[in-house]
């Protein structure tokens, strides 16, 4: 697929909006207006900033459900999105963490998000919530049913998890687009907010010719020079936000000098 079908930009940057813990999670502070409020602000400052779309994701809700969320989570994080809707002039989309892609599926057809973030599409990897299972035969069947025009995005070998049998990544990445028919692929690093591996990104590029790739985790405006050389978009979380903590709210300012960084290098 080709990104700008969703993005108005040849190589987007899709900002993360991690809400604050929902209803049912042990963080939780016990009013959903508080939820509502930071996220607003995080959009304000990434559609100020110039950011090209958005990813919402219950990053709070530590520690994650492995694969399926609970009926609160669902219902209060289609409630937020629907609630944050008129705000939004950007393209968005949904991950439900741990590896919930169904949950994913229903909250964006009842909030009109244009993609999703699955993290474990095809195989099998082992997390701190244990051994995650492919969930692509499901999901895709669910969204020919219910929602045709969201894509999925998919992680390859995704952040804090290993996979049970080590493959090529190049392997892996051509799976996930041949086989579980994700749309676009997430390469990202072994945690949050490091930095991707260049062996990695290479290797799924020399195999994965007219597929989207996008970068996952740890880009900033300095190391975009290189990696833009092979992704096609990139996903960014903790560079803009305050003092670069993945816990903080996102600053305008950050957003913008990142922006004004990549387009210089265009």
């Amino acid at each position: 697929m080709k990104l700008k079908s969703i993005f108005n930009s040849d190589k987007p940057v899709i900002g993360m909006v991690h809400l604050q813990a929902l209803p049912g999670a042990p963080a939780f502070c016990g009013d959903l207006q508080n939820v509502l409020d930071a996220a607003q602000r995080d959009i304000e400052a990434l559609q100020n900033g110039g950011a090209n779309g958005l990813m919402f994701e219950n990053f709070n809700d530590v520690p994650f459900y492995p694969d399926t969320v609970p009926a609160e989570t669902i219902a209060a994080f289609t409630s937020v999105l629907a609630q944050l809707k008129k705000y939004l002039t950007l393209p968005f989309g949904v991950n439900v963490l741990r590896n919930d892609g169904m949950a994913a599926i229903a909250i964006a057809v009842a909030t009109g998000a244009q993609f999703i973030r699955v993290n474990v599409f095809s195989g099998a990897t082992v997390t701190d919530q244990g051994v995650l299972q492919a969930q692509a035969h499901e999901i895709v069947r669910k969204r020919a049913q219910i929602a045709p025009q969201v894509k999925i995005f998919a992680d390859v070998q995704v952040k804090h998890g290993k996979a049970l049998i080590r493959r090529p990544i190049g392997e892996e990445a051509l799976e996930l687009l041949e086989r579980s028919r994700a749309d676009a692929l997430i390469c990202s690093g072994s945690m949050t907010g490091q930095a991707v591996d260049m062996q990695d990104l290479h290797e799924i590029r020399a195999v994965v010719r007219d597929a989207a790739v996008i970068l996952g985790s740890g880009a900033t405006a300095e190391n975009w020079r290189e990696y833009g050389r092979f992704a096609d978009a990139v996903i960014v979380g903790t560079a803009l936000k305050k003092n670069g903590d993945v816990g903080a709210a996102v600053e305008e300012n950050r957003v913008k000098e990142f922006m004004r960084q990549i387009q210089e290098l265009k």
